[in-house]
């Protein structure tokens, strides 16, 4: 897995922990790979890619501890913030923040050794980004 494909999964992930993929989540997933520098050389049908795999995992019993494995084995200490900011975006992309969803964005912060101070910036500016108004 390249770092943007494990910046994908957490994506992903996040966008599936209620077991009900938002036309907003999926929007803000893509429109994240297309616009952000982090993804200037990744190819778009990976998406496709880390979404099975995703599937795939969260089918197993110990399917998130194998994504998190993934993850800290791939993902290089300096994009820590950058796939949890991600994730909030997508958490809060339809406007509605579900328990499941606020659990497996604590799990990251877990998982990432997340300063809370730090993700909780990360948490106020995604909640500002997706107001409606």
């Amino acid at each position: 897995m390249t770092p943007q494909d494990c910046l994908v999964a957490t994506m992903i992930a996040v966008s599936v922990s209620d077991q009900n993929i938002r036309t907003a989540e999926l929007v803000k997933i893509e429109s994240s790979v297309n616009m952000l520098p982090v993804f200037a050389e990744y190819d778009i049908d990976r998406i496709r890619v880390m979404s099975e795999m995703v599937f795939e995992l969260f089918e197993q019993e110990d399917g998130l501890d194998a994504l998190f494995g993934l993850i800290r084995d791939n993902l290089p200490e300096r994009l820590y913030e950058t796939a949890y900011a991600l994730a909030c975006d997508v958490a809060a992309a339809d406007g509605t923040l579900r328990e499941t969803e606020l659990r497996l964005l604590e799990e990251i912060r877990y998982e990432l050794d997340l300063d809370r101070l730090h993700a909780a910036a990360i948490e106020r500016g995604a909640r500002a980004r997706h107001l409606s108004a």
